[in-house]
């Protein structure tokens, strides 16, 4: 069993296949970490607590437990009793006061995992996982407190999440209500962090752990493209391969904090959560607020060993779409192609080009409702501008297919213009504070998705385009941040719950549509990858990675998101040269390769490409057939980093066989005078012999002493090394 109960010294072992996380009851009342690492065969270690070193246990020394509560290592740490460490949990009392003290109560051990309601989550059966329920309680305030645990145990994956119940007689507030804590030793731990802007998201940064307090945080009601929500801390030594790696993902698409804090007493508490920045939530008496889920891994093998962990539990635990393990459509998108300047006689003359070179879906981006010539309008008015296309959706769509493609559309469904019709009928249902002006960004306003009305309304629209037409792809935009939060549906105590209800407002319209349109390939996207997160990945397989489609600029944005996530969710295009976002020139084939890594596709108009560009595009066409099982459902190693190393860029995908593989390389920028580089392969079968162009290898050749790469004439150059032990296809997941 993955977790196990020592009744005689109240230790609570949650296992993995590797991992070991350990909990203590103490004084019969407090929760206490005891241990999370390599996995542990004994539940003889409530030494590790230090009961019998000054402060001692509360029941011991009965005048210090100020001493006791900060120092401890806590399991769920609150405020206000003598905890001056960050809290992981802030309630108010109707009285004002800012106080908890949650004793424990009892625990319940149950096969698979509940859901979490209204909220995405990983999810499980009774052979995958194991969820451990302790329930809490504080007496003064008659609030329950529920702490889940649910442990992967193939995956090496342990997931918390905070369910809290007004059981009292009056109203609470919750202040703060974050979803999980984890208190250790330090050992001079270093955190990693992915962090960027628009165009360059989730580059890796790495930093020591000073005293005081660090963070990674938004509250931009998204996400967010500057920080991202994930932390790690890592030993000093550690890199792809070697070390130890403690990590959090947040399952949640709006504001969040992740935290680190080195003490006095050189120990270290990790948070994640909710941001309590702008976050109250009224609680009346029966009423229950259930938090989103953080997953964590632990990783005795570097980071390395921690992305394919992440990797394999979002594949196996987290994306629910039928599109999971199968090849997506080639699309193209009119976007960089055409921006608004397009209607339905150019589409189709893409179409028809696109066709020819097997491209497979035709993707109709902004600008196709309402009278909408640039993004200044008609955001809100989901029907379709006639004049732009003649006929209407259904006849584009129809003409498409006869040209052998699919069609997709792009919609962008959480914002409204002010000069849309729907802004004239409803200026309330805008997010805005009264007497203030609303804050515009690209001329548009947030809708109010906190309303049931507003989404059923908005879903109802979008989804009478999407039954007007076989329509068979949509991409969800959303392209501002939220401010001037404020709603005419909710008093003024609630409006501290604007932020996270507007996120539960996106969840249900995209489950709604996922249920209602189960065919449907739905892509998530805000402009680019502001809102890339394992909540929306629950909804969409797949997430628009960046509006940056330079293939080396890509170089460290998919880097940085293949850190957690499955290459297979990373939205990733081949795009025109100069770049549209920098104006680099790139050869057609780096572009194509660097793609490849991900959902692959196109942006640009192609019929203006020549005819060698042509021929590349059926080649990529054909390496994308070739490899995209291999990629989708392999295993992830990084090779070398060109954001370290400022040359190159290497990675590979490893079939869970090991009976293929496909490095990647680019050389960045080419060196005069330079040899060959020999590039360590990983993940392989050292007793395997691999075929390499005709060579043959052992695996453990490959993995000790390398394979040769050849040094270019030119930048931005790169190849691919196809590897296999027989000659045979590679057989895709079922």
């Amino acid at each position: 069993m993955g977790i196990i109960f020592d009744e005689t010294n109240k230790v609570f072992l949650l296992n993995t296949k590797n991992t070991t996380y350990g909990i203590a009851v103490t004084d019969g009342m407090y929760l206490n970490h005891l241990y999370y690492g390599k996995k542990l065969e004994d539940t003889n270690i409530r030494y590790l607590l230090r009961e019998n070193e000054p402060p001692f246990i509360p029941s011991v020394n009965q005048r210090e437990k100020n001493s006791f509560l900060d120092m401890a290592p806590m399991e769920y740490p609150e405020t206000g009793m003598g905890d001056y460490r960050e809290s992981a949990f802030c309630v108010r009392s109707e009285g004002g006061h800012r106080a908890s003290e949650l004793s424990y109560q009892s625990y319940q051990i149950i096969a698979g995992k509940p859901e979490l309601e209204g909220l995405p989550a990983t999810w499980g059966g009774e052979e995958d996982c194991t969820t451990l329920e302790l329930f809490c309680r504080d007496e003064t305030l008659g609030m329950e407190v529920q702490l889940l645990y649910t442990v992967f145990e193939e995956e090496d994956a342990i997931t918390r999440s905070v369910i809290v119940k007004n059981a009292g007689n009056s109203n609470i507030y919750l202040e703060k209500v974050l979803s999980t804590c984890l208190d250790m030793d330090d050992r001079n731990f270093e955190v990693i962090g992915l962090f960027g802007s628009w165009g360059r998201e989730r580059h890796i940064q790495r930093m020591p752990v000073g005293y005081g307090r660090q963070n990674i945080a938004s509250f931009k009601g998204e996400s967010g493209h500057q920080e991202h929500p994930f932390m790690a801390l890592v030993t000093p030594e550690t890199n792809q391969d070697i070390g130890e790696v403690y990590a959090m993902n947040f399952v949640y698409s709006g504001n969040f904090i992740a935290q680190v804090e080195k003490n006095q007493f050189d120990s270290v508490r990790m948070l994640m959560g909710i941001h309590p920045e702008g976050f109250t939530w009224k609680l009346e008496p029966g009423e229950v607020f259930t938090a989103p889920e953080v997953v964590m891994i632990y990783s005795d093998e570097g980071l390395g060993k921690m992305t394919r962990s992440f990797h394999d539990l979002y594949r196996n635990h987290l994306i629910r779409s039928s599109y999971l393990h199968k090849k997506r459509p080639i699309l193209i998108n009119n976007w960089e192609g055409t921006y608004f300047k397009f209607n339905e006689r150019k589409l189709l003359d893409i179409a028809q080009e696109a066709s020819k070179l097997g491209i497979e879906m035709l993707v109709m981006d902004d600008g196709w409702f309402g009278h909408r010539e640039n993004d200044d309008s008609s955001l809100g008015d989901w029907f379709v501008n006639e004049e732009k296309l003649k006929g209407g959706l259904n006849k584009l769509v129809e003409d498409v297919k006869k040209t052998g493609m699919s069609f997709g559309i792009w919609v962008e469904p959480e914002m409204i213009s002010p000069d849309s019709e729907l802004y004239k009928k409803h200026p309330d249902w805008a997010l805005q504070i009264p007497g203030r002006e609303i804050t515009q960004s690209r001329a548009q306003y947030v809708l109010d998705l906190s309303r049931d009305e507003v989404v059923d309304a908005v879903y109802e629209m979008i989804a009478n385009v999407l039954r007007s037409a076989d329509i068979q792809y949509v991409k969800w935009d959303m392209n501002r941040q939220l401010t001037t939060m404020g709603s005419f549906q909710w008093p003024a105590d609630r409006q501290g719950e604007l932020y996270h209800r507007y996120v539960l407002g996106v969840y249900k319209m995209q489950e709604r549509l996922t249920k209602d349109f189960p065919y449907i390939l739905l892509e998530n996207c805000s402009s680019g990858g502001a809102r890339f997160d394992p909540g929306m990945l629950f909804y969409s397989p797949q997430i628009w990675c960046s509006d940056d489609t330079d293939a080396i600029e890509r170089l460290a944005i998919q880097e940085g998101t293949a850190l957690i996530y499955p290459v297979s969710t990373m939205g990733a295009h081949v795009s025109v040269c100069p770049n549209h976002a920098v104006g680099r020139v790139t050869p057609f084939e780096t572009r194509g390769n660097v793609a490849l890594l991900g959902t692959f596709g196109y942006e640009l108009d192609i019929t203006k490409l020549t005819e060698e560009e042509k021929e590349k595009v059926k080649v990529q066409v054909q390496n994308y057939h070739k490899y995209n099982d291999l990629i989708r459902e392999g295993d992830y190693y990084r090779l070398a980093s060109y954001a370290e190393n400022g040359c190159y860029d290497s990675w590979m995908i490893v079939d869970k066989n090991k009976k293929r593989a496909l490095v990647f390389y680019v050389q960045v920028l080419a060196r005069a005078n330079a040899k060959s580089k020999y590039m360590r392969l990983k993940g392989l079968d050292p007793n395997q012999s691999y075929q390499i162009d005709g060579n043959h290898y052992l695996g453990s050749t490959l993995m000790n002493a390398g394979i040769s790469v050849s040094a270019e004439i030119g930048d931005f150059r790169s190849k691919l090394l196809d590897l296999s032990t027989n000659k045979g296809e590679f057989s895709p997941h079922h």
